[in-house]
């Protein structure tokens, strides 16, 4: 499905923040990539480093006290250290992203349709009217009823279904090669959750796009994308196809998240299962395995810091043998 030369291909991403108390790593070593009309599951906790992984791929950590290094290529272009003129032109055109909530990402006092076609105008040389009849196509083609109407409602009008597919119209309006989705679903009921993915899916096939998917739910990784990989405070800790990583999850972490799903088949559990504790602060992280205080299998060897390495189809940062997954 990739191609030979990666839509986004990113190599020892590291995020630190000055702090009172000192550096605060945020992101340590993260390197992956995504191909050509690839859905790229990324998946974790919250402030797992997730989101802000990608924020710095589009150049959105604007915060003086952050400090990025590593690579961060598009199409083989480096990104870190552009202008932020050139990266603008990259931030919508190429690259474009689906916040977590489109009610605060999206203006209050500007229509939707308003906000598409500013984001058309920013990037194209293109009268009002063909931007205006260019975003009601798009409204449309997201699902939405009567979107010549749609297109002069407020934000606050729509329902968070609508809303989202008008953010992803929005994203969508400069045919970019890489989508980042980052909570698509999050407060959807099911019915809406199950129609957005399938838009995703849509957009793959449909606009040849490739996506990273931000999410805490295995069940919506498991639905649409090709391959995941896990985050633990800031440190990739697996990663393979979606399939093997299901089958025989090679982490800790990665098997606490997969025995919170409930089951569909079987009896009904009293309760489900929880990885107990809290993720480790950033400015306060373990000399060993960062997950090594949650871990019910924790050993002497975990005071050294494992590194990611092949484990049968995936890549893990453990040191239990593969004979410990499930």
């Amino acid at each position: 499905m990739a191609e030979t030369t990666p839509v986004l291909e990113i190599r020892d991403l590291c995020i630190d923040f000055r702090t009172q108390h000192g550096v605060a790593r945020a992101v340590e070593k993260l390197s992956f990539s995504i191909g050509a009309r690839e859905i790229l599951g990324l998946v974790g906790e919250s402030g797992s480093g997730k989101t802000i992984s990608m924020l710095a791929s589009v150049g959105l950590i604007n915060d003086p006290n952050a400090m990025i290094s590593g690579s961060i290529r598009y199409k083989g272009r480096e990104l870190i250290g552009l202008s932020g003129r050139a990266l603008r032109h990259v931030r919508g055109r190429e690259i474009a992203m689906i916040f977590q909530d489109p009610m605060t990402a999206m203006t209050p006092v500007h229509s939707i349709g308003w906000q598409i076609v500013e984001q058309i105008q920013a990037h194209e040389a293109i009268s009002w009217k063909a931007a205006k009849l260019r975003a009601i196509d798009l409204l449309g083609m997201m699902g939405m009823p009567s979107p010549a109407t749609q297109f002069d409602r407020y934000p606050h009008q729509l329902s968070g279904g609508l809303r989202q597919r008008a953010m992803i119209a929005m994203a969508l309006s400069c045919d970019p090669s890489l989508l980042i989705a980052d909570e698509p679903t999050t407060a959807l009921d099911v019915t809406v959750q199950a129609q957005i993915l399938a838009l995703l899916e849509k957009l793959r096939r449909d606009f040849n796009s490739s996506i990273i998917l931000i999410t805490h739910d295995m069940g919506v990784v498991a639905q649409i994308a090709d391959r995941v990989m896990v985050m633990y405070a800031g440190r990739l800790v697996e990663r393979g196809t979606t399939q093997d990583v299901f089958a025989h999850p090679g982490h800790p972490y990665t098997q606490g998240l997969l025995a919170a799903i409930p089951p569909i088949e079987g009896p009904k559990p009293r309760r489900l299962a929880a990885i107990p504790g809290t993720p480790p602060s950033p400015g306060a992280m373990p000399p060993g395995c960062p997950f090594e205080p949650r871990c019910v299998l924790r050993f002497a060897a975990c005071d050294e810091r494992p590194k990611l390495m092949p484990r049968g189809a995936q890549d893990v940062a453990c040191f239990l043998p593969a004979s410990a997954a499930p």
